[in-house]
């Protein structure tokens, strides 16, 4: 990757309707829960946490109308040049997400995709150049949006750009299967997956085995383990990295904010092992924080 290049994000941009919940929820009754809107979607969080770290980012996406009550949540703390990129959808509603937060700061969502959805090849004009690099959420790829996703990788590739994609996660991915998915992002790609979408992907029982096989398909493999750190796999061999371990306020938006940390180092002439720390302590800030972005 050269240094400093210019990213694309391009994917899913979302208001999070987070819920911090005491305990379990109790079926047919009442949970009380503190509830706050944030920004979310896993390409509006890496381009989020990319500009923070002064990373030059476009993210291309899109989002309601001006109308919608949700969509000034959506645009939360993205500067105008980051959101430059935003398509307004003049249907659609902004993509919402009600996340469920434990006491142990893991999250479950519950995604209405809205006007990510609709997602078109034609929303991608102007940000493919040489020297740039395309960072692409998997999560158009797992549902109506796909044309645009493959677009997006197909157009990347024609201008010479590098390429990293995310899994998203692990349910939908077992839907549309894991043969498809890795025949849609290609073999020239950094690919980064929890251990729930890595052993979706390979059927592998464990992390390491997990990021071997994956290795075998792409470029370079990111297997993050959550408290056990990451596992980089690639032409050069596997390498475990190691975390400190943290009591999480709140997972949202951890694997986002790992991508921007590692792409961010990279972007700076960082080799793998190095770029994966600087993922490492992306992540773990946004564990210390409410919300998926800074």
């Amino acid at each position: 990757m050269s240094a400093h290049p210019h990213v694309v994000c391009v994917g899913d941009v979302m208001a999070d309707i987070l819920a911090r919940l005491p305990g379990p929820l109790a079926p047919g009754s009442d949970t009380p829960a503190s509830i706050e809107v944030f920004g979310g979607g896993a390409a509006g969080n890496t381009a989020s946490w990319l500009d923070d770290l002064g990373t030059s980012v476009t993210l291309v996406g899109r989002i309601g109308p001006a109308d919608d009550p949700f969509r000034g949540a959506a645009l939360g703390g993205l500067r105008p040049d980051v959101a430059a990129g935003l398509i307004t959808d003049p249907i659609h509603a902004t993509g919402r997400c009600l996340v469920l937060v434990g006491p142990d700061g893991e999250r479950t969502m519950v995604p209405d995709a809205g006007a990510n959805a609709f997602l078109a090849p034609a929303d991608l004009t102007g940000h493919f150049e040489a020297g740039r690099h395309l960072h692409l959420s998997g999560y158009p790829l797992l549902g109506p949006a796909r044309d645009a996703g493959r677009q997006a990788l197909a157009r990347a590739r024609e201008a010479g750009m590098t390429i990293s994609v995310t899994a998203a996660s692990a349910a939908p991915l077992a839907r549309v299967g894991a043969a498809a998915f890795l025949d849609w992002i290609g073999p020239d790609v950094t690919l980064f997956a929890n251990v729930d979408e890595a052993r979706v992907l390979t059927d592998d029982r464990t992390p390491e085995a997990s990021a071997v096989a994956l290795a075998r398909r792409v470029r370079l493999a990111v297997v993050t383990c959550g408290a056990r750190g990451a596992i980089a796999a690639g032409r050069d061999g596997v390498a475990l990295v190691p975390t400190e371990p943290i009591e999480p306020r709140d997972t949202t938006g951890a694997g986002d904010a790992f991508a921007a940390g590692y792409l961010d180092a990279r972007g700076r002439g960082a080799d793998t092992r190095a770029a994966v720390m600087a993922g490492h302590r992306m992540a773990t800030r946004a564990c210390r924080k409410l919300g998926g972005r800074p």
